[in-house]
């Protein structure tokens, strides 16, 4: 095959595969999430092994679950720099109504 059938073949391809994609879709699953309150409990905390920290002076931010599609996903904990002035507040899932609505962590003065 000559180089400008090759090129022709790939171009041919790679414009039927963005034709196929462009139809695809992804919408959240309206029964478990609305609005951006998820209607399934987060599962209980994984307890993680946290180690020492790479530099004197770090602070851990804690592990927790994210909502992602239509279900809870673990996002484990790291090491990060202290911010001067400011502590870690964890993230949190606090009830609203019938569901749950997630309240990320942040760095807050004091």
């Amino acid at each position: 095959m000559s180089q400008r059938n090759r090129l022709s073949a790939m171009l041919t391809l790679s414009l039927l595969l963005s034709s196929a994609l462009a139809g695809c879709v992804v919408v959240p699953d309206q029964r478990h999430y609305a609005d951006g309150v998820v209607m399934v409990a987060p599962p209980a905390l994984r307890v993680e092994v946290i180690g020492s920290p790479p530099t004197p002076g770090y602070v851990w931010i804690g592990g927790y679950w994210n909502w992602v599609g239509d279900r809870h996903v673990w996002v484990g904990g790291h090491w990060a720099a202290p911010r001067p002035g400011r502590h870690w507040v964890a993230h949190q899932w606090v009830r609203q109504g019938d569901g749950w609505r997630m309240k990320p962590g942040h760095w807050e003065r004091g």
